[in-house]
C-alpha cells in the first residue's frame, strides 16, 4: 500500500484551571482546547500480515517503545483480529516540552490513521478510550473538535470559538508536565465554574506563575509578548501565545521577535486538520 500523510496538529489551552488533586494523584482541571493549523506530519505505510512497527527518524533520547507513536500503534494492534504492521515516518515540526500537545497529537494521529488504514473498525469513542491510556490530552485530538474539558481532561464538551490568529513563542527551555503537577507550589484550588461563566470571564493559566519562577525564559518571553497583546502560557508550557484578529498583525509582531526566541503564526481551528484529513480518505 502506498504511504499516506496525516497531520498531527498543535493545540492551545486558552485557559487552564487546576481545581484540586484527586486521591489517585491526578488533578481535576477545567480547560479550553483549540487546534492550530500548524502540525507535525506522519506518513504511514502498512505492512500486511505482520506486527512489525518501525519509526523514523528516531527521536534522540526516546527509545521507540517509550515513544507515544509506537505505544499508540501497539495499543491499537491489540484490538486487531489479524496482524498488521506499519512503517511510520515522523516529520517533527512542533517543539517537545512546549505545551502545545506534540506527543499527544502524534499519538492521536497514529490511532486515527491506523484505525482507518488497518480497517480496525473502532469507533471514535473506542479510540478515545485507548487514547486516554496514553495521555490525558490524547482524546481531544482523537475527537477533533475544539472543546471544554473537565476531569483530567477526558470529559469533553465541543465548543465553537470565534475565528482568530495566534502568535506562539517557544522559549529555549523544556518544561516537564509531570514536574509541574508534582510541584508543591502549584495552585490547586481554583473553584469550578460553569462553561458560560468561564467564557465570559478573564482567562488565566494556573500553571503560569510556577513555570515562570522555575523557568526565567518563559517569564521573559511572556513579558515581551504582553507588550503587544494579552498573552498567556499554554498547558504546562513552555510555549506562550497571544491572540490577534488577523494574520497580518500577528506576523508583524512575529517579525519583531528578539533573537533566541522561536515562534510561528497559525490560525485557530474548531475542527482539527486531522479530522478533515480523515474525511478525505473515507
Amino acid at each position: 500500500m502506498a504511504s499516506t500523510r496525516w497531520p498531527a496538529p498543535a493545540k492551545l489551552n486558552l485557559f487552564l484551571h487546576v481545581n484540586g488533586r484527586r486521591p489517585d494523584g491526578y488533578h481535576e482541571l477545567q480547560t479550553l482546547f483549540i487546534f492550530l493549523n500548524h502540525s507535525d506530519w506522519l506518513e504511514f505505510e502498512v505492512i500486511p500480515n505482520s506486527d512489525t512497527l518501525t519509526l523514523s527518524p528516531a527521536i534522540p533520547g526516546v527509545p521507540d517503545e517509550q515513544n507515544l507513536i509506537i505505544r499508540a500503534a501497539r495499543l491499537l494492534q491489540t484490538t486487531l483480529s489479524s496482524p498488521q504492521g506499519a512503517h511510520i515516518r515522523l516529520e517533527k515540526v512542533l517543539p517537545m516540552g512546549g505545551g502545545i500537545g506534540g506527543g499527544s497529537s502524534d499519538a492521536a494521529t497514529t490511532l486515527v490513521a491506523l484505525n482507518h488504514l488497518w480497517q480496525a473498525g473502532l469507533s471514535e469513542d473506542e479510540l478515545a478510550a485507548l487514547g486516554v491510556q496514553l495521555g490525558a490530552d490524547v482524546p481531544v485530538f482523537v475527537r477533533g473538535k475544539a472543546a471544554f474539558a473537565e476531569g483530567v481532561g477526558e470529559r469533553l464538551q465541543p465548543v465553537e470559538l470565534p475565528d482568530a490568529w495566534y502568535l506562539v513563542l517557544k522559549p529555549d527551555c523544556h518544561v516537564a508536565t509531570a514536574a509541574v503537577f508534582q510541584d508543591p507550589d502549584l495552585p490547586r484550588a481554583t473553584p469550578k465554574m460553569a462553561l458560560d461563566n468561564l467564557l465570559e470571564g478573564e482567562w488565566k493559566n494556573d500553571c503560569e506563575s510556577l513555570v515562570k519562577k522555575r523557568h526565567p525564559e518563559v517569564a521573559n518571553a511572556l513579558g515581551w509578548l504582553l507588550e503587544y497583546a494579552p498573552s498567556r502560557m499554554t498547558g504546562t508550557g513552555a510555549c506562550v501565545f497571544a491572540q490577534f484578529e488577523d494574520e497580518v498583525t500577528a506576523r508583524e509582531v512575529l517579525a519583531c521577535v528578539p533573537k533566541g526566541l522561536d515562534g510561528f503564526v497559525a490560525k485557530g481551528e474548531n475542527i482539527s486538520p486531522l479530522f478533515s484529513t480523515l474525511q478525505q480518505f473515507k
